[in-house]
């Protein structure tokens, strides 16, 4: 098969597509021969060196895939050759073919097409098992979601308006913000021109918001726990402005907040058909209704991994690049 080789640690010139191997199936495995797969920020990282796959998982880059079942492994039972699948994996994505434990495989959701199915696992299981399963998110609240744009962004915002909650987001332009709108947030700010601090209290009546869903890290530590109300809670996926940050801790106390982080990669087999399991009782039945919709960029080959990536890096696209096999 073919697949995106990272031939050294670099830029995005050093993804080359290359002849390599099949992937071995083991017993607890389905192979899907992949459709299309879709970008996130560590596969970004992982091209860096900065980020490399857990043990004994595949080398090459990609998180999610949409595809075909070619083979399942003798302990599979609910999936069978040929169904028309997606799934959350730990890399391995951009190739054309893709063994994946079949507790991470999910039917394409009614209304989508197989390739922009691609484009939910990651997210759909990031956000669920963040701001839902831990954080407990619920109707009535609110949330703040910084880079609304993004591909965690544009999901977050429709799964939560779904579930009626008041949605806040950030963004650093006004096309950016324009489409965040257009999803369903309910505020949009600018932060480059404006102190979201300052607007998330002034919404809010001074008292803050309820979930906050980070991915910047570092810089926006302190102005997070300014942002969020009693009994907040704050949820990091990610370290896009840096990891380290002065913060003055006595709100944690004063307003009773609670901050927690999680990478979703690195988990359990386990874990992870749990959080596949419950993406498909929660979600799944959002996207079939027509109230949370793929959103994607662009689609390019799987031989244009590094213009994918040089995209990606821009910051300059709203919602998922995907690459089709």
């Amino acid at each position: 098969m073919k697949a995106v080789v990272i031939t050294t640690p670099g830029g995005p010139e050093v993804l080359k597509l290359q002849e390599v191997e099949d992937p071995k199936v083991t017993d607890d495995d389905v192979l899907i021969r992949v459709e299309a797969t879709a970008l996130n920020r560590a596969d970004t990282l992982q091209r860096q060196g900065k980020y490399p796959p857990p043990k004994g998982e595949s080398e090459y880059p990609g998180l999610e895939c949409s595809g075909t079942i070619e083979a399942v492994g003798k302990n599979v039972s609910r999936w069978k050759v040929g169904d028309q699948v997606c799934a959350l994996i730990s890399g391995g994505g951009y190739a054309e073919k893709v063994a994946v434990p079949a507790g991470q495989v999910l039917p394409i959701p009614s209304g989508v097409s197989l390739k922009d199915a691609a484009s939910f696992p990651e997210v759909a299981c990031t956000v669920w098992s963040t701001i839902f399963m831990t954080s407990r998110l619920s109707s009535g609240e609110t949330v703040l979601i910084h880079g609304g744009s993004s591909g965690i962004g544009t999901f977050a915002i429709q799964m939560a308006k779904y579930l009626d909650v008041k949605v806040f987001v950030t963004a650093g332009s006004e096309e950016k913000l324009k489409a965040c709108k257009e999803l369903g947030a309910d505020v949009c700010i600018n932060y480059k021109t404006e102190d979201f601090v300052a607007r998330v209290k002034e919404e809010t009546g001074g008292k803050g918001v309820d979930v906050i869903l980070d991915n910047i890290g570092g810089p926006y530590f302190q102005k997070n726990l300014e942002s969020l109300g009693m009994d907040g809670r704050l949820f990091i996926i990610g370290f896009m402005g840096g990891v380290k940050t002065d913060a003055n801790i006595s709100l944690l106390l004063g307003k009773r907040l609670t901050v927690q982080g999680a990478g979703l990669r690195t988990r359990s087999v386990e874990k992870k058909a749990e959080i596949v399991s419950e993406v498909e009782k929660n979600v799944w039945p959002a996207i079939a209704e027509g109230k949370v919709k793929p959103v994607v960029y662009k689609y390019l080959p799987l031989s244009e991994a590094g213009e994918a990536h040089k995209l990606m890096e821009s910051s300059t696209h709203i919602g998922k690049i995907l690459l089709l096999a």
